[in-house]
């Protein structure tokens, strides 16, 4: 037998069972995956502090050593590409990508692949032994560093190297690898302890927008507008309409009959005998002045933001807030009128990370997220305050 309330009806309790189960399916899907980050997001603070490598780890590898340098991790299957022609990359960061882009195993265009072997990751360089020699980039010579957004690739440049190169990795390592990488050129200028700052930033930041569970519904919640297709929404939608009619009915001229301003023109007057007007003493009047229309000599000019006198940018485009690409902290709250003067992406304010500069000159608010910069050729640079 259905369940009725005291009114006999069944649709609350239908109502009810139905938004419930909406709504429990939601969280399920949500706390899924924020459980996924978070575990990512914790393995990679353990990695980061126990990430120290060993000279023992180097032993039997077709390559010598200095003093004081260790392995931090070895991977096979990497091939050495080269790029002919190539724009400046940007310079090598500390930031960390906890959910790296979904990469396909594809070459981009441009590149060559010229060797292939094993990829050696110590604390003062990264090493291809491939079998027609080997290629060191130190970190202490890099000038660029970049990673692709869509493929498996990533291009170094060094001092005293015409050529930009880089390594083509299997898709399955390319987040690990990435993160060594940063971690081994953190450790190489002594800034380990800047990324593990971040990644405890991170892991804090996700620990307040954990899902939580959604309160059950009674049928005593119910709304008689739920028995309406599209609920309240319909009901604001007729609303609205209802006194916006109104108002431009009020607002608009009176109608006029099509021809009556001709048919009272072409009307003759009623004939009758004229009769003498009587004559009054002469009044002067003056003519009244015609009102003309002038048009503004000047147009009024937008007031453009003020623009600082003088200050280090690195690079970064000129804006009044003093945001550069020198260092300092990043900028999760930008300014309100961040694009008036800069190229924002569409959505830019929807956006949950820090302020970075994409490929294409625009600026998002997606740092540290793992579609950053999506559709706009990628992450180039951060903004610091």
């Amino acid at each position: 037998m259905a369940m009725t309330d005291s009114t006999g009806s069944t649709w609350r309790y239908r109502w009810a069972h139905r938004q419930n189960d909406r709504r429990q399916r939601a969280f399920r899907v949500a706390d899924e995956a924020w459980r996924r980050r978070d575990d990512e997001l914790r393995r990679l603070r353990t990695l980061a502090g126990s990430f120290h490598g060993s000279a023992e780890a180097g032993a039997g590898l077709p390559m010598e050593l200095a003093p004081g340098e260790v392995v931090f991790w070895t991977l096979p299957a990497a091939q050495l590409v080269e790029v002919r022609h190539t724009a400046v990359l940007p310079a090598p960061e500390l930031t960390v990508d906890p959910e790296p882009p979904v990469l396909r195993p594809r070459r981009p265009e441009g590149v060559k692949v010229t060797d292939a072997g094993l990829a050696v990751l110590t604390n003062r360089r990264l090493v291809l032994l491939g079998g027609r020699g080997r290629r060191d980039w130190t970190y202490g010579r890099m000038t660029g560093l970049s990673h692709d957004p869509g493929a498996p690739v990533t291009l170094i440049q060094v001092l005293d190297r015409r050529r930009t190169s880089g390594l083509l990795l299997p898709t399955g390592a390319v987040g690990d690898f990435r993160f060594k990488l940063t971690l081994a050129f953190a450790d190489a200028i002594e800034q380990r302890a800047a990324v593990v700052a971040q990644l405890d930033e991170l892991i804090a930041e996700h620990d307040a927008v954990r899902p939580a569970r959604p309160a059950v519904l009674t049928p005593a919640q119910a709304r008689v507008t739920a028995l309406l297709p599209g609920g309240r929404r319909t009901v604001a939608v007729g609303a609205a309409l209802a006194l916006i009619v109104p108002a431009m009915l009020f607002e608009s001229d009176p109608p006029v009959r099509p021809g009556s301003e001709i048919a009272s023109a072409a009307t003759p007057a009623a004939t009758a005998t004229p009769v003498p007007l009587p004559i009054a003493p002469a009044v002067q009047v003056k003519p009244k002045p015609q009102r003309t229309r002038t048009a503004p000599t000047t147009a009024p000019s937008r007031s453009t933001a003020p623009q600082p006198a003088a200050e280090r940018r690195c690079g970064a485009p000129v804006n009044p807030y003093g945001y550069d690409f020198c260092g300092g902290q990043r900028i999760r709250k930008p300014a309100a009128g961040i694009c008036d003067v800069l190229e924002c992406v569409p959505g830019f304010w929807s956006g949950r990370g820090w302020l970075v500069q994409c490929r294409d000159g625009t600026v998002s608010l997606t740092g540290g997220q793992r579609e950053s910069c999506a559709g706009h050729q990628g992450y180039r640079r951060t903004f610091w305050t």
